[in-house]
């Protein structure tokens, strides 16, 4: 088993302050939808009270993306994590506003989350979308992609599982697709092999557009599970 009693952190808390009506939806969407931190691992079907599949989002952000593939897609079952209140406010609004009975939230490190509350072999996917790219070469070291992190996620994917990713810094890019490629039991979804056109299924965010606005580009990886 990987040993993830990290030092260093893939992410900084930055509370910020939570507005009026993410507030509200905090106090009234968590206690229904809201997934507490334990050393235990979920039930999903008691979780849900259904057998459908899960899909992981790690890092939901303002939660934009996660809500409209959860009422897009109301067969399949959403849990996101996230660490900012401010994020988690927002997403239960969404949740709360569209009545979506298919997402279930976590505020709590990630990585903590995979080790000691998802059962191996237990997801359909894992979803991680433009988090954050510690640009300085000094900060590369605190990157959520790394080879133990990517073992972990092959971990708890079921068979033919995948892992999507997205990013819109290419040194970012290209390292997560050194590392996915490094990693023998991962598929790369990639005809040219390296990177693929943004599947319908990830939603454009916000943050995405003004990104393009100001010339970014943007890159998606899509991997599948399979035999080493």
């Amino acid at each position: 088993m990987i040993d993830f009693q990290r030092k260093i952190k893939s992410f900084v808390r930055r509370e910020g302050r939570m507005t009026p009506g993410q507030a509200k939806a905090y106090e009234n969407m968590m206690p229904e939808v809201g997934v507490v931190f334990t050393h235990q691992l979920i039930d999903f079907s008691a979780l849900w009270s259904n057998g459908n599949p899960v899909i992981l989002e790690i890092g939901f952000g303002m939660g934009a993306s996660l809500a409209q593939q959860a009422k897009s897609n109301p067969e399949i079952n959403y849990l996101g994590i996230e660490v900012h209140r401010p994020g988690v406010g927002s997403l239960l609004s969404r949740v709360e506003q569209d009545n979506l009975s298919n997402v279930r939230v976590i505020c709590h490190d990630a990585v903590e989350v995979l080790e000691h509350m998802i059962k191996d072999n237990s997801l359909a996917g894992v979803q991680l979308f433009f988090p954050d790219p510690w640009h300085k070469k000094r900060h590369h070291k605190r990157r959520i992609v790394n080879q133990a992190f990517v073992q972990l996620i092959s971990r708890k994917v079921n068979d033919a599982g995948f892992f999507h990713l997205a990013t819109d810094w290419q040194n970012y890019a290209e390292h997560m697709l050194a590392v996915m490629q490094e990693d023998k039991g991962w598929k790369n979804l990639s005809p040219t092999g390296d990177f693929i056109e943004r599947p319908e299924s990830r939603p454009v965010t916000k943050f995405e557009n003004r990104g393009k606005k100001l010339g970014h580009g943007v890159w998606d990886l899509m991997f599948v599970k399979c035999d080493n």
